[in-house]
């Protein structure tokens, strides 16, 4: 199949540097393209990311995305005050890729890295594919987040390789992360790197570990959404409830003995307070209440205790009409 072009019935037209075409139609995602013609065509004005966001369809987030990425492969400028496209400057093409020595060398991945870094360098599309070259874990890698997100941007690319070669997470874990982040629709190549991070720290690096952890995450997540139905609460918990909340599920505390807090709390003081509500729970915690049965029963007692105190004390009600009646 042949195909022509009718140069003529465009009109005005703007210029495509060479190189995008030659070397990253294949490697480049869609908003990346998007967002790289419209700066293209608005080369003689300054545009903000939400202008660009605006015209083309594509998130803030991603625009951000897609401008480092072009800015990595030198098609746009590296001037981060304001956003314009250059005239690129000659790099080789992917097939001549950088010598070994030129790539960021990862450290081992049998062992988590405890001091995880606080910042990672963007590896440039050139490295990306030198590096899945060399690398069969990280092409498998990449082949199978492909599977669970797509075609992969710039930014993913890299943190999934930070994620494997320098926090040292294995395959496997990477992917359960990625999958339980798909679940819970967040994405966001930052949302996953701080976990990854905190699964570095905690040693979380088996399969058996990323389990356990995900299965108490989603344990906690069901707990919040069952305390923000009892509570009636319209919006997310703040700061200071979530920490409430927190206080709670690691105690140990029901949803059931949460309830009857609550509903005592209201009955008290006829409004919602998590430190009232705390106040109740600490305190059954501390009598040993773990269940409302366990409460009521407690009140109970506590009220047949004083009712034998009050006899104890020499009133009858019996004996006092009966004496009354012989006055």
């Amino acid at each position: 199949m042949e195909f022509k072009t009718n140069s003529g019935i465009w009109g005005t037209m703007f210029g495509v540097p060479c190189i995008v075409a030659d070397n990253f139609l294949k490697l480049a995602d869609e908003a990346q393209i998007k967002v790289l013609l419209y700066l293209l065509r608005n080369s003689d004005r300054t545009v903000s990311a939400e202008d660009i966001s605006a015209n083309t369809g594509v998130s803030v987030q991603q625009v951000g995305d897609a401008v480092l990425f072009w800015q990595q492969v030198n098609v746009l400028s590296q001037d981060a005050s304001f956003i314009t496209s250059v005239a690129p400057t000659p790099i080789q093409p992917l097939i001549e890729q950088p010598a070994a020595a030129e790539i960021p060398q990862p450290k081992p991945n049998s062992q988590p890295v405890s001091n995880v870094p606080p910042k990672k360098s963007m590896i440039s599309p050139s490295e990306i594919s030198a590096i899945v070259t060399k690398d069969q874990n990280i092409a498998e890698l990449f082949k199978i987040a492909e599977s669970l997100l797509g075609t992969l941007n710039h930014a993913m690319q890299n943190s999934l390789i930070w994620m494997f070669n320098y926090l040292g997470l294995k395959k496997e874990v990477i992917l359960i992360l990625l999958s339980n982040c798909i679940d819970i629709n967040k994405t966001n190549p930052s949302y996953i790197e701080k976990i990854a991070s905190e699964w570095a720290e905690k040693e979380i690096n088996t399969l058996e570990a990323a389990t356990s952890e995900l299965e108490k995450i989603n344990n906690s997540r069901i707990f919040i959404s069952e305390i923000k139905r009892i509570f009636e609460l319209r919006q997310n918990p703040t700061a200071n409830q979530q920490k409430f909340i927190s206080q709670w599920y690691s105690a140990g505390f029901s949803i059931d003995l949460i309830h009857l807090a609550y509903e005592k709390t209201v009955e008290q003081i006829n409004k919602v307070s998590f430190e009232y509500i705390n106040k109740i729970l600490m305190s059954w915690k501390e009598n040993g209440y773990k269940t409302p049965d366990d409460v009521y029963n407690a009140e109970s007692e506590y009220k047949k205790k004083r009712r034998n105190e009050a006899s104890a004390d020499g009133f009858n009600a019996d004996k006092y009409k009966m004496f009354i009646n012989n006055i």
